[in-house]
């Protein structure tokens, strides 16, 4: 499963400081009104992966701004490792002070009723086989986490060269009474091509009816004075 971190990284060639503004206002809300503990996952991802939307991300790094444009296309029935599944094209064009620095376009690769993602291939040619290692629940509560995908990266389709194996994870937090953050946070092997090292996460701020009315990607990178970290919040 592509995770939006891998898009936006790719030839920002930023040496990042161990602290890094960030765009975007605090996404809590303070109520009295009864706090909410579970939300739907299942139906989250779906809005996240499948169904077309589109986002702008922003933050300012070392003076410089960075931003993300992201774009969800559904694709519909396709073939895929020699399996019917449905498409999801994502296609990310990451900026740096005005200045295209990537164009990236995945493609996820999955099937419905349950949710099940099955790799994902880019414009780069790179071919990822998924094993989801467990179900995605229909809801969870705050606090919930679990991993659920192990993505095996080859260089190209005929899968004779493989770049590395990385996981990925889901976790729930508290925002306000209202609003939780769920996020899915990807090993470092993902960013392989760019920095062994990195990591990245995407978060979402959800409602009880799974609705995303926020979003942001949280990459870590290693710093001279420990981990650089870039926040992009949606504006």
């Amino acid at each position: 499963m592509q995770n939006l971190g891998l898009g936006i990284i790719a030839g920002l060639g930023l040496s990042l400081s161990a602290c890094v503004t960030i765009n975007g206002a605090p996404m809590g809300t303070t109520d009295n009104t009864t706090i909410v503990t579970q939300y739907p996952i299942e139906a989250t991802m779906l809005d996240i992966y499948t169904k077309a939307r589109s986002a702008k991300l922003m933050a300012i790094v070392e003076g410089q701004t960075v931003t993300a444009d992201i774009k969800v296309t559904p694709k519909g029935a396709m073939l895929f490792n020699g399996k019917s599944v449905q498409g999801g094209e994502i296609s990310t064009i990451s900026t740096l002070s005005g200045q295209v620095t990537n164009q990236a376009v995945a493609t996820n690769y999955f099937t419905l009723n349950p949710l099940v993602f099955h790799g994902f291939t880019d414009n780069t040619g790179i071919y990822s086989v998924s094993n989801q290692t467990s179900s995605i629940p229909k809801s969870a509560r705050v606090g919930e986490s679990s991993s659920f995908v192990t993505d095996t990266v080859y260089t190209d389709q005929t899968m004779s060269r493989q770049l590395g194996i990385y996981e990925q994870t889901w976790s729930l937090t508290q925002d306000s009474n209202k609003t939780a953050w769920f996020c899915i946070g990807t090993s470092g092997n993902l960013l392989i091509n760019n920095d062994p090292d990195s990591a990245s996460t995407e978060c979402y701020n959800i409602n009880a009816q799974g609705d995303i009315l926020a979003s942001k990607v949280v990459i870590t990178q290693p710093a001279e004075n420990g981990n650089g970290t870039i926040e992009l919040m949606s504006q």
